[in-house]
């Protein structure tokens, strides 16, 4: 398989790849950095990164990429508990981390090897792997039980990235911000590989902060990515933040993902930098499968269409193809291409029921699709499909509506049992005042009104915040209707 990064062998050795706050690479340190590190890791089936947010993390992946050896992301804020099923799960013969960091009981169990950004070793050409080689194995949120380990083979790294650079008209010159986890498909897969394998450089926020993203928009930085949580705090701040006004209104590309991004923060954002936000959507085990092009309609609300190679599919719930794409039609997404993973590790019945017989991976997220191609992506199967009198509801659309009232600062929705309805839907709320709450019947008329009334809230839950994961998804199964 050709390389994963040519730009270590063949750009400039001085041209900038990697900065995190006070330290940066260039490719030609990058490579030395790896190769010492490969080194170390060569006859290893598989090794765990402990994946903080640091250049030592970014080091350690590209060298065990380079080794021809699956790569482990190990999330620091995981429990105890959690990490001890990874680990048991995914055998790592050893953990790369950086000089000085405690690792918990677990992990501790587990050979080390600290990473030396300064070390240099001859740089070995990359381990010339096959495309169905193992490259990551990152494990699922796991809510519905433990996590599992999503294998993804070299080939879905470089399908994705590759798609992504023709979606997005990514090249060498672009100059990527952001300050994402790395232990996960967006930061580390998008946002740390996608520029090394473009030959292009990353800036990494080490922390996500409104003046850190205006900083290095204003120096030269071309393109943000960020998730939902990230771009309301953008969205808030720029009404008193100028410099940040000037900084999105300059950047080629600004990328929201890992969650919906609000119709009212996109047009916030729009409004004071003339700038629209793109989505697209992915998942662990299928990394990308759709973006608003670069050079398409941004369109709010919307995922875009399909990247190429990707084929994508909506299905009713006994498995028939979707044939209306009328924007209004609920269905599962299912999706094929160069893009999947090949299993998930030691489950083989997992693996076996995430497929159908012909290839297609069900994704459990339920979408409408629009006569031009465009996916609107309306929740999860398990958690925000809502039937209600006859129809399929999608959450995301109640919840959108919801954030438009000026009285919601944070929404969910979700469904209940109704024995008249089948379900009725219940509205989850922060309000935008604590001590002037907008009530039910209000709410309830304002989504009516904006989408239709069998999709108004029945039940108002208000509360002082919504449960979030680390990459700032509201935790649904958290709200409890008790």
């Amino acid at each position: 398989m050709p390389s994963l990064f040519p730009a270590l062998t063949d750009g400039p050795p001085d041209r900038p790849a990697l900065r995190f706050p006070e330290r940066a690479l260039t490719y030609g340190q990058l490579g030395a950095a790896a190769a010492a590190v490969v080194g170390g890791v060569r006859g290893a089936r598989r090794v765990a990164v402990w994946a903080t947010p640091e250049l030592e993390t970014a080091v350690a992946v590209t060298a065990g990429l380079l080794a021809g050896v699956a790569v482990v992301p190990l999330n620091p804020k995981s429990g105890e508990k959690e990490l001890g099923h990874i680990l048991a799960d995914s055998a790592p013969d050893l953990v790369l981390t950086a000089p000085g960091a405690e690792l918990p009981a677990p992990v501790r169990d587990v050979r080390r090897l600290d990473i030396d950004i300064t070390a240099t070793a001859p740089g070995p050409p990359e381990n010339a792997a096959d495309p169905e080689t193992p490259a990551l194995i990152v494990y699922t949120s796991g809510t519905t039980g433990p996590p599992k380990g999503a294998v993804i083979p070299r080939r879905a790294v470089a399908a994705t990235l590759d798609a992504l650079a023709d979606a997005w008209q990514w090249t060498g010159d672009d100059v990527l911000v952001h300050g994402l986890p790395l232990f996960h498909v967006h930061g580390l897969v998008l946002g740390i590989l996608g520029p090394l394998r473009r030959g292009g450089s990353v800036r990494h926020l080490g922390r996500f902060t409104t003046e850190g993203v205006a900083r290095e928009l204003n120096s030269g930085a071309t393109m943000l990515f960020g998730v939902p949580t990230m771009y309301h705090r953008i969205a808030e701040a720029l009404p008193t933040e100028p410099e940040l006004v000037k900084a999105l209104a300059s950047a080629r590309l600004l990328v929201s993902g890992s969650a919906a991004l609000p119709v009212h923060d996109h047009e916030r954002i729009a409004a004071a930098t003339g700038r629209r936000v793109i989505e697209r959507y992915g998942m662990t085990e299928t990394l990308m499968n759709t973006s608003v092009r670069a050079d398409g309609e941004a369109r709010p609300g919307t995922v875009g269409v399909p990247l190429p190679g990707v084929e994508l599919r909506l299905v009713e719930e006994d498995g028939s193809p979707v044939t209306s794409y009328d924007g209004e039609t609920v269905g599962e997404i299912q999706v094929r291409g160069p893009n999947l993973f090949t299993e998930y590790l030691n489950r083989p019945d997992a693996t076996a029921g995430a497929f159908t017989g012909d290839g297609w991976f069900r994704t459990g997220d339920m979408a409408v699709r629009e006569p031009d191609g465009y996916v609107r992506i309306v929740g999860r199967k398990a958690t925000d499909l809502i039937k209600s009198g006859g129809y399929k509801i999608g959450a995301g659309e109640i919840e959108n509506a919801l954030l438009e009232h000026p009285g919601v600062r944070e929404a969910a929705v979700t469904g209940e049992p109704d024995a008249d309805l089948g379900e009725r839907i219940v509205a989850w709320v922060v309000p935008a005042d604590p001590q002037s709450p907008p009530g039910l019947e209000e709410l309830a008329e304002h989504v009516a009104r904006r989408l239709a009334p069998h999709k108004r809230p029945r039940v108002l839950h208000l509360l002082d915040a919504l449960p979030r994961n680390d990459m700032g998804k509201i935790m649904k199964r958290a709200l409890s209707h008790d």
